[in-house]
């Protein structure tokens, strides 16, 4: 670890003892506590945004959709319908509309990574999601000190915790978090992919961005449900902003998409139901077993690299499944929607 990080993981320490906050002090130890039983880290890969910097607002990089898609062009598809959402229902400026649109006619034709309208540089942004773990293939479980909803409901189709990312500034230098995150900001600087289940060119891309993009920012914290497989833990369920929010996902999963989704028999919903209702009553297990299946919540923790013009963009190497097309009707500059043929 360098001499300036070193001084910098001081002053955090020694902001975090000014503040007097016994909440965080907690929170501090339970981080310690974790590093200490959950020392390594298992890599899930890469996840995309996009953020968003307004020079009415400052130079900062926020976060606009949260980073938490496979593919690069899941979130283009995103960018593509707010900004296509924009021009229709926040202006009536057929100027301000006509530059929202040239933006989207770009998304609808070129798998871009960055647009501009009205001043604002629109970015797809690239992080990496991990997990920490132990010895022995364990992954980490919630802390006590995780956050949780105001209100902890387990009803079907209820809305779920807005995620953390949203309108997250990009700062890879915040002066309210603690030693532990500073330390890894500063152990993930030189992170880069190694060994040989990553292709040649996935490796020289990680090795490349850890020059261009040297610096870290850590993403708040999310919640995955992920099965175990013979070949280790795999993601079932979308990331979620609480344990909680975690745990009604596999909740509502049991009792009501996997059935409908994979058509299950009687005797089989009966099965994940009766499995759901057991998970429901224990309230804040971390573990389901269903069918010969095994289900967890973990931690999950994601970074984004910084360099001199912002946050990282996909990499060369990062695979779409699909490209860009035209997902919204024709949209004409007096707000006029063309459904076309």
């Amino acid at each position: 670890m360098t001499h300036d990080w070193q001084q910098q993981i001081r002053a955090l320490h020694a902001e975090l003892m000014r503040r007097d906050d016994p909440a965080a002090l907690v929170r501090e130890a339970d981080a310690v506590d974790a590093s200490l039983r959950y020392p390594g880290f298992a890599l899930r890969g890469p996840v995309f945004g996009v953020a968003v910097q307004d020079p009415a607002v400052g130079p900062e990089w926020r976060v606009l959709k949260p980073v938490v898609n496979g593919m690069p062009q899941m979130c283009r598809d995103s960018l593509n319908t707010c900004l296509w959402f924009r021009a229709k229902d926040d202006t009536d400026d057929p100027a301000v509309r006509r530059e929202l649109l040239a933006a989207v006619d770009v998304l609808d034709g070129k798998a871009v990574n960055e647009v501009e309208a009205c001043g604002m540089r629109y970015r797809i942004v690239r992080g990496d999601e991990f997990t920490r773990c132990d010895g022995n293939d364990r992954l980490e479980p919630p802390r006590p000190t995780d956050p949780e909803p105001a209100e902890r409901t387990w009803e079907l189709r209820a809305d779920h915790t807005p995620s953390p990312d949203l309108d997250l500034v990009l700062d890879p230098d915040p002066t309210g978090d603690g030693p532990m995150a500073g330390a890894m900001r500063a152990g993930l600087r030189g992170f880069a992919y190694h060994g040989v289940r990553f292709p040649a060119d996935v490796r020289r891309d990680s090795e490349r961005a850890v020059r261009s993009h040297p610096r870290v920012v850590l993403l708040p914290t999310c919640f995955g449900v992920v099965e175990r497989e013979r070949t280790g833990w795999q993601p079932a369920l979308a990331l979620q902003a609480t344990a909680h929010d975690a745990r009604r996902v596999l909740h509502d999963a049991m009792v009501e998409m996997w059935p409908m989704l994979y058509r299950f028999d009687d005797g089989k919903r009966a099965v994940y139901e009766k499995a759901a209702e057991e998970f429901r009553a224990l309230e804040r297990a971390d573990e389901a077993r269903v069918a010969g299946r095994t289900f967890r919540i973990c931690r999950v923790e994601r970074m984004v690299r910084m360099g001199p013009d912002g946050p990282e963009p996909p990499r060369p190497s990062d695979v779409d499944e699909y490209g860009p097309m035209k997902i919204h009707p024709t949209l004409l500059e007096d707000g006029t929607v063309v459904f076309d043929e």
